[in-house]
């Protein structure tokens, strides 16, 4: 089993350059990064976590150049959204984002996407939150067809373009892996049409079983998990190796440079015991 990172970055902690490069120092496998363009001052959707919204939710840094400057440091680690608001993102300036960071990290992005929470976020956007899944799955295809045809063309309910240029191509054939947040079988029809893997939610090893089996049932593959937020107790560690989950990801709070390393020294040592 992999071992990965999962964290906002944002103003107040640590830069994306050393943090790429003490994940990579700890052979960590992976970072994921949160996005959020703006967190509305009046807002009606409740937070899923509970409670009072945490304020990296409306600090984060821009993924795509963050995870650049980490892909500049690094050689190894895979550098991937954790997860892209698709829903609140142009689709033709997202296909030449995510292709230049494939470029830059010599072929190391990974493309997590979702369709977010946050109505309030969304509408801001332009996105009616009835519509978000189905806006989202024709915004993927469209990036796919960007990412794979040399004349890209795409003509659906939400995107419509003629035939266009883009380059750069993604580095890795035939396009940077699609992880696909969510639950549900909405989620897992996503996974089926166009996902390269599930970026599955926290939630103990008995409880993400039964998901993996549905998930896999409605994908008609076997279809490796990721895990977001897993916590740092190798007990658990141990139960999700024995589900067959692929790759499991830390939650590191977002702190200042001193207390980062540390942290990830801790987490490096749980890890440690599964190489």
């Amino acid at each position: 089993m992999k071992f990965g990172v999962s964290t906002f970055v944002t103003d107040q902690g640590i830069r994306p350059a050393p943090l790429g490069r003490a994940l990579e120092e700890r052979d960590f496998d992976a970072l994921f990064i949160a996005e959020h363009t703006h967190i509305p001052v009046e807002r009606r959707t409740p937070y899923p976590g509970g409670g009072d919204l945490p304020e990296v939710y409306y600090r984060t840094l821009d993924p795509f150049v963050t995870l650049a400057a980490v892909a500049t440091v690094t050689r190894r680690l895979l550098v991937g959204t954790g997860v892209a608001l698709v829903v609140e993102r142009d689709p033709i300036i997202t296909a030449k984002e995510v292709a230049s960071l494939d470029l830059i990290s010599d072929g190391r992005a990974v493309f997590g996407v979702g369709a977010g929470w946050n109505r309030e976020e969304m509408e801001n956007h332009g996105t009616d939150p009835s519509t978000r899944g189905r806006l989202l799955d024709e915004r993927l295809r469209a990036i796919v067809t960007l990412w794979t045809k040399e004349k890209a063309e795409f003509h659906g309910e939400f995107v419509n373009f003629d035939p266009v240029f883009q380059w750069p191509k993604p580095v890795q054939q035939p396009h940077p892996p699609i992880y696909v947040g969510g639950g549900g079988d909405a989620a897992f029809r996503r996974i089926a049409a166009i996902g390269d893997a599930w970026l599955a939610n926290s939630g103990s090893p008995e409880e993400l079983r039964p998901q993996i089996e549905r998930m896999r049932e409605v994908a008609g593959r076997e279809v490796p998990v990721t895990l977001y937020a897993m916590p740092e107790d190798a007990e658990v560690a141990e139960g999700y190796q024995r589900i067959g989950v692929e790759r499991v990801l830390f939650y590191l709070p977002t702190m200042p440079e001193a207390e980062t390393l540390a942290r990830l020294d801790s987490m490096a040592g749980i890890a440690a015991r599964f190489r």
